[in-house]
């Protein structure tokens, strides 16, 4: 990584457009730019690292490290202008333009994905869906005619897309994600419970909700063990009394 001047507190630094950003900023910019939105919707201005940092869920020291790999663009004493750093976060990740979007895989999660509002609000416009399956070809969904899926290759080159979302189940993905790459995508949203096979250059992120349960149910077994132990130690002291 490129050699970078940093200062403390909330001052103003260059950016450097060759530097890497660490995987784990590039996953909380998003929640950043989600925080900002949310103060502009309530007209406020400036916020400080501290009130910014806590609305995302992090400590503000991780938070200005975050923000030094873009520049700060904060006022000591200030904080930061809430716009111009929404508008240097959108910048960082991309979504200052639409990115045309396909979804292939039209069941159920594929239809609460399509009719979701909160693509066009951050940059992503759905621009084909599409699936193997002939009863479903033909419907409207969201507004968009769902097409064969052998029309990816055509839809890809026409519409420019980069970025493709799978949501179909686990025994089709990887055939899925094959016809992706082969016409031209290069970043895969995976909703399918299964690991991707892809080429170099080919960018994966991998989304499962049961995972994610499983991970809440943990949290939740832990905390119910906890509060078991508590009754448990209670009702010795009383005895003991």
């Amino acid at each position: 990584m490129t050699a970078r001047s940093t200062n403390t507190g909330e001052g103003s630094g260059a950016q450097d457009p060759h530097r890497d950003i660490p995987e784990a900023t590039v996953a909380r910019l998003p929640v950043y730019l989600r925080v900002l939105t949310s103060l502009a919707e309530r007209n406020i201005a400036s916020c400080s690292s501290e009130e910014l940092a806590a609305a995302a869920g992090v400590n503000s020291a991780k938070l200005r490290k975050d923000l030094s790999y873009l520049g700060s663009y904060g006022t000591r004493g200030v904080g930061y202008d809430v716009d111009y750093l929404s508008y240097q976060i959108a910048r960082e990740i991309g979504v200052t333009h639409d990115w045309p979007v396909i979804i292939v895989g039209i069941g159920n999660l594929g239809q609460a994905l399509a009719n979701f509002s909160g693509f066009s609000s951050r940059g992503f416009r759905t621009v084909a869906l599409l699936d193997a399956a002939e009863q479903m070809q033909g419907r409207t969904v969201a507004g968009l005619e769902v097409r064969p899926f052998a029309d990816l290759a055509e839809i890809v080159a026409a519409e420019q897309v980069s970025i493709g979302v799978i949501s179909v189940p686990a025994t089709a993905a990887q055939d899925v994600a094959d016809a992706m790459v082969e016409a031209g995508i290069s970043s895969i949203l995976n909703f399918a419970p299964a690991v991707l096979n892809v080429p170099p250059g080919v960018d994966v992120r991998k989304v499962d909700l049961s995972i994610e349960l499983q991970i809440l149910a943990y949290h939740e077994s832990r905390k119910a063990a906890e509060a078991d132990e508590t009754v448990d130690n209670g009702s010795e002291e009383g005895i003991t009394a």
